[in-house]
């Protein structure tokens, strides 16, 4: 309970940050403050994930997020976050090894690679996923309305 908290907390600042800092618009290259920002928020999602933390997921996540998983199914917000509390959650870790981030206005997009390892049918997996993640900024919040993830075969 204390570990959710202290997510809040920092989610709480990094956006009143995002409301407090100017963007550029429609920009390959995002200055500084928004690329900052959305890897922060990237990196809070990954540690929320990986601790089982759904507050802070939820305070991330868009109620109309579309989340398409890496084996092509599709899941509501209310879905995803009953399957990272669930005792049978398959993955163990997320770790991003790139990530680059795209500005539009108010729209970020964020691109990358993720190391994931986790159990299924009681053996372990480790495995590497191209991601795609679509942020809206809404008021002084950014929020995540779309991810993708994709494994990587070769």
């Amino acid at each position: 309970m204390r570990f959710a908290g202290y997510w809040v907390v920092v989610l709480g600042a990094v956006s009143m940050m995002a409301g407090a800092q100017e963007h550029s618009q429609h920009s390959e290259h995002p200055d500084a403050s928004i690329q900052g920002k959305i890897v922060a928020l990237e990196k809070l999602w990954n540690q929320a994930y990986k601790s089982g933390d759904t507050k802070a997921l939820d305070v991330l996540l868009d109620d109309s997020i579309v989340l398409i998983n890496d084996d092509g199914s599709v899941q509501s917000k209310s879905q995803f976050l009953a399957s990272v509390k669930a005792p049978n959650a398959q993955e163990q870790q997320v770790a991003p090894e790139s990530m680059k981030v795209y500005a539009h206005g108010d729209v970020a997009i964020a691109t990358g690679v993720l190391r994931v390892k986790g159990v299924q049918k009681g053996r372990v997996y480790v495995r590497r996923e191209s991601y795609v993640d679509t942020w809206l900024q809404k008021g002084a919040t950014w929020v995540c309305i779309a991810t993708n993830a994709t494994p990587i075969t070769y």
